[in-house]
């Protein structure tokens, strides 16, 4: 059995922390490995440091002695093996000398996160290990992944611009010996965040959105996702490309927990695609039990649609939202699903449970029918939780704004039942037929009220 675990080696690629931990799970050794986690790679850990530590402060630390972290280090590169490692909080110069001193030994490649201030604005790197890091364990890094104050201190200059930025990271490398240099660009001006890449003698720029979301471990995710793509073996570029669209959607879908600092969210990169094939695989088994069903009477002139989120907070905008292409129509006799069930297919369903989350955001999923005072005299009567809007009453303001009608209606239904509904109507307007929408925590959940309206 050991013998057939040991084949398996090459396939399992492995990459080292060498940094403190965040009792907080935001930051850190926790951040990293599920970093290392979301890219498949198996983390391995040297903790340099212990920090009682939330989203607003740092409370108290306390540093490992220099030989334990080495002890860590060479227990797992020799009995494991590392493919890639990175360092982030090593608190002072006698750790920095023992970590340098250690990895001079192995030829794994190395991404330093050179940590001296947290966001909070404590110090997490003495005055003097600064010397030690830049003197000792730069020249062996394949890549160092400065912010805009780290470089700042590092190389002496005023960073403001993208040009800053470029002369910042070549005057590191050709200072330091580092093989590249990355300034983040999270605090530059400009209207996206751009990191700047000097590497090889050459520049490379690596461009996103400048989002809102959670900040809170931002730079030991960004140098972590590196770390864990150099362990699979892509290249430099191609890691730090990744990196770059990881940490972006790591942000947006943080989670907003704690009174200070949100953490980001490595997760996302793993649990979205999981998330899309377990929406997609239940739509799919509903709509093919909608069809069973055959509700012929209840599908609107311009046909119906079925609908399920992905949960919170990844749901943010149509393409979060499953549906049917081409939508469910009459057939005959029969009820028929035109197209696949696809992410994006739905527009005005999709807005409408996306504004249904925002005030219940376990109830990801819909289904539109056609109206009838007897379907709401029915879904009344057993018990189903009804609401409705008047697009008449509709203001102007909103009726202006294209896509608007939809939210605003079923915020107005929301309301006006006070409490959470399971079916939402409203009367049509001109050119607008009628229209009832059953909604559901799950696809499954809809069926359930809609075969109560069936018998």
């Amino acid at each position: 059995m050991l013998a057939r675990v040991r084949d398996l080696r090459p396939y399992v690629k492995t990459a080292l922390t060498i940094a403190g931990s965040d009792s907080g799970g935001g930051a850190g050794v926790e951040a990293d490995l599920k970093t290392f986690s979301a890219f498949g790679v198996h983390g391995l850990v040297a903790v340099t440091a212990v920090t009682a530590q939330n989203t607003n402060s740092i409370i108290a630390v306390h540093e490992v002695p220099p030989e334990v972290v080495v002890k860590q280090i060479e227990a797992v590169a020799e009995d494991i093996g590392v493919d890639a490692a990175k360092t982030g909080m090593l608190s002072n110069a006698e750790i920095v000398r023992a970590v340098a001193r250690t990895l001079k030994r192995y030829d794994f490649p190395l991404v330093v996160d050179p940590v001296m201030v947290s966001k909070t604005g404590v110090t997490l790197l003495t005055e003097g290990a600064i010397g030690v890091l830049v003197d000792e364990l730069f020249p062996r890094a394949t890549l160092v992944t400065p912010n805009r104050f780290e470089a700042e201190k590092l190389s002496g200059m005023t960073i403001r611009t993208l040009e800053d930025a470029r002369r910042a990271a070549r005057a590191i490398a050709e200072e330091t010996g580092a093989e590249g240099v990355i300034i983040k660009g999270g605090h530059i001006e400009g209207g996206d965040a751009v990191d700047v890449l000097y590497y090889q003698g050459h520049f490379r720029e690596y461009r996103a959105p400048r989002v809102e979301g959670c900040t809170h471990g931002t730079g030991c995710s960004f140098s972590a996702a590196i770390t864990a793509n150099l362990a699979k073996g892509l290249s430099l570029e191609e890691a730090i490309s990744l990196a770059k669209e990881f940490i972006t959607l790591g942000i947006v879908t943080g989670h907003r927990i704690g009174h200070g600092h949100c953490p980001v969210n490595p997760i996302a990169w793993l649990e979205i695609p999981a998330e899309k094939w377990r929406v997609y695989e239940a739509l799919k088994k509903a709509v093919r039990e909608f069809e069973r069903m055959n509700p012929v009477a209840l599908i609107p002139e311009v046909g119906a649609n079925f609908v399920y989120a992905l949960p919170k907070p990844y749901a943010r905008d149509k393409k979060d939202v499953a549906g049917v292409k081409g939508r469910i129509v009459r057939y005959g006799r029969s009820v028929k699903a035109v197209g696949p069930v696809e992410f994006g297919a739905s527009d005005h369903l999709a807005r409408a449970v996306l504004r249904f989350m925002d005030f219940h955001p376990e109830v990801r999923s819909a289904l539109n029918l056609r109206y009838s005072e007897g379907l709401v005299e029915k879904a009344e009567k057993v018990g189903l939780v009804v609401s409705f809007y008047d697009r008449r009453e509709e203001p102007p303001e909103v009726k202006a704004r294209e896509g608007a009608t939809i939210p605003w209606g079923i915020e107005t239904a929301i309301r006006r039942a006070g409490r959470r509904p399971d079916l939402i109507y409203h009367l049509g307007d001109w050119g607008k037929e009628p229209m009832a929408i059953i909604f559901g925590e799950t696809p499954q959940d809809v069926l359930r009220k809609l075969s109560l309206l069936l018998k």
